[in-house]
Order: structure tokens, then C-alpha cells, then sequence
């Protein structure tokens, strides 16, 4: 294998990415070696890091061996790659030669990994839908944490990839509503197209009034627009004694939140959802292996086609992360190609 011909994508600074060279690795005696084919960018936490909209001492992802470090510039961040197994060490069973896997790991041609970090794609799945991987069991996440009851009315505000893979979810439940709130025309679409009930543009009208003259206010709202001013929003929009799940990390981002009449005497819980961890309540009887193996599922039941609008070569990385920045509207998943 060369030593030279390798690249990876290196935040600089805010707004600043490099697609620097990078050295192709051989194999530890108990790790392979993956190429990789194809990484998804994500339009939330990866997005936050571009844009410098995180404190440099956060930790990138303590329970992800490839993300160890701190998201200080020079980082290099990401964690939906897919690849194939090409080298492998003198402990590691043959069998894994040529597997497509895929890994949390950051943009890279190539990299090392313990085979126990990697899962290997399941029989039918492309390594473009294997890319959405993360996403999926984020989703998942999301749905768990919620736990919609039977006849509840829901809303997903956003309706970014993350948001439509929750949409999509839900709708498979016997909901009584399920209400997507999205500003931009195209997502709308989308989240119809994916099963929620109704949809509301909140830049037309006020999203927690619209969406409480749809149901009556919901039972559970889910906040992952990426944005805190939605947040208020999706309060307003709860009914008494309902639920709002906040998926999104906001990150350095600050916006005022008005807690008055409603959420005091609206006996209203807010909880944060984040996938590295499962709800303490359901460990009993999930773990990440569970949780994992109904994302793999889920994503092979899902149309993921319509969710990928934008293939880039990964030399070309920069402009992948400034088209998601000023084209929301027509950009969902872009994808890194090698």
C-alpha cells in the first residue's frame, strides 16, 4: 500500500477546511486497515464545528475510540464513514479481508481501526445507504426517549435529515397526529413524503399556534432544528403535562428563552436526548447493541434515496460544507466521495 497517496479533511479554523495529505496506514497485529468509499457529512454537530460554533475544550466524543480528543482547531471531525477492509493484522481473523464496514471515523481516505469499532454492513445495503447509518440510530434515539403513546399528537420541529429519519419513524406508529415544522419549502415536502400528517412553515406563521390549532397541542414535541430560538416554540406548542425532547446541540449558540404562564403552570418536562448514551429508564433493557441492530433494520426499511441530494469529491470537501451552509433549501445529505 503507498505511504503518500491518502487525504483526510481538516477543519482550520471557522469556515477554513483543507483536504491535507495523508499516510496510509498499516495494520496494528489486533486492527485492519479500511479504504474508504463514502462518509456523510452531518449537517448538525459537523456543521457546528465548521462554523466555530463550539467551545474548543469540548470533547469530541469520549465513547468513540476516533474521536478521543477536543474539537480545538486544527480538528478533524466526522463520524459516518464507510469503507472496505484491505489490510489486516497478523491477530486479526481473515474472514474480515474485504468486508464494507462501516466506522464512526472522521473524513479520511484511509484509517486504522479495532475490529470491534467497526460494523459490517449488512447484505443489500450500499455503502451510500450505510452512510446514513449514524443518522438512523440517532432517530432511533430520538424515538426511544420520546416514547409516544398510542393516540398521542406529536410535532418534529426540523426537518433536516436527522428530523425526516424521526418523522419517518413516528409515522409508523399509531399516532393520532404527527406534525413537521420546517421552514424551507423542499424539507416540507419531504416530511410529508416520509409520513407526518401535517406541516407547518413557521416563517408564514407562528409555529406553536399553528401547531396547537392542528392538535389541540401536542403530547410530545422534538426539537432538532439545530436552532435555540426554536426551542420557545416548541414549549409553546406542548400541551399540560406533555414532553419536549431536545436532540439538538446548540453548541456556543445563545438565544433568549421565555418560560412564563404556560410552561409554569403547564406542568411541561424538558429533557435533552443525545445518542451516546440510552436513557437510564430503558437499560435494563437496551443497550447500544440492541439499539444498534433496530437502527440496521430501520434503515434497510426506510427510502433513504431522497434524503442524499449531493455527492462531492472529497478534494473538493469545502465546498461540500458551503453548499449546506447557503443552500438549506435544496441541500440535505452530501456525501464525501473517494
Amino acid at each position: 500500500m503507498s505511504t503518500t497517496d491518502g487525504r483526510a479533511v481538516q477543519f482550520i479554523g471557522p469556515e477554513d477546511v483543507d483536504v491535507v495529505p495523508l499516510q496510509s496506514p498499516e495494520p496494528d497485529p489486533e486492527g485492519v486497515v479500511v479504504e474508504t468509499l463514502v462518509s456523510a457529512i452531518s449537517a448538525g454537530t459537523e456543521l457546528l464545528v465548521y462554523h466555530g460554533d463550539v467551545d474548543s475544550e469540548t470533547l469530541a466524543d469520549e465513547s468513540l475510540p476516533a474521536l478521543d480528543g477536543t474539537l480545538s482547531y486544527p480538528v478533524r471531525y466526522g463520524y459516518s464513514a464507510v469503507g472496505r477492509v484491505v489490510a489486516t493484522g497478523a491477530e486479526v481473523a481473515p474472514a474480515w479481508h474485504d468486508r464494507t464496514v462501516f466506522a464512526f471515523n472522521p473524513h479520511e481516505s484511509h484509517f486504522r481501526a479495532e475490529p470491534e469499532a467497526l460494523h459490517v454492513v449488512p447484505e443489500g445495503v450500499s455503502p451510500e445507504q450505510a452512510a446514513l447509518f449514524a443518522n438512523v440510530e440517532t432517530a432511533v434515539n430520538f424515538a426511544l426517549d420520546a416514547s409516544p403513546r398510542l393516540g398521542e399528537r406529536v410535532a418534529v420541529f426540523g426537518q433536516g435529515v436527522v428530523g425526516l429519519l424521526t418523522t419517518a419513524l413516528l409515522s409508523e406508529l399509531p399516532l393520532e397526529t404527527l406534525v413537521a415544522v420546517e421552514p424551507h419549502p423542499f424539507r416540507r415536502q419531504l416530511a410529508a413524503r416520509m409520513g407526518a400528517d401535517e406541516t407547518v412553515d413557521p416563517t408564514a406563521e407562528n409555529a406553536a399556534a399553528a401547531v396547537e390549532e392542528l392538535t389541540d397541542g401536542v403530547d410530545v414535541a422534538i426539537e432538532v432544528s439545530g436552532q435555540p430560538q426554536t426551542l420557545e416554540s416548541a414549549v409553546e406548542a406542548t400541551r399540560y403535562d406533555g414532553r419536549v425532547l431536545v436532540g439538538s446541540w446548540y453548541g456556543t449558540k445563545r438565544e433568549p428563552l421565555s418560560l412564563g404562564d404556560h410552561y409554569h403552570r403547564g406542568r411541561i418536562s424538558i429533557e435533552s436526548s443525545q445518542v451516546s448514551t440510552i436513557d437510564p429508564s430503558l437499560r435494563g433493557r437496551w443497550d447500544r447493541t440492541r439499539r444498534r441492530k433496530t437502527a440496521w433494520r430501520r434503515l434497510q426499511s426506510l427510502d433513504l434515496g431522497p434524503l442524499i441530494t449531493h455527492r462531492v469529491d472529497v478534494a473538493e470537501a469545502g465546498s461540500a460544507y458551503r453548499q449546506l451552509t447557503e443552500h438549506p433549501n435544496e441541500t440535505l445529505q452530501v456525501l464525501l466521495t473517494y
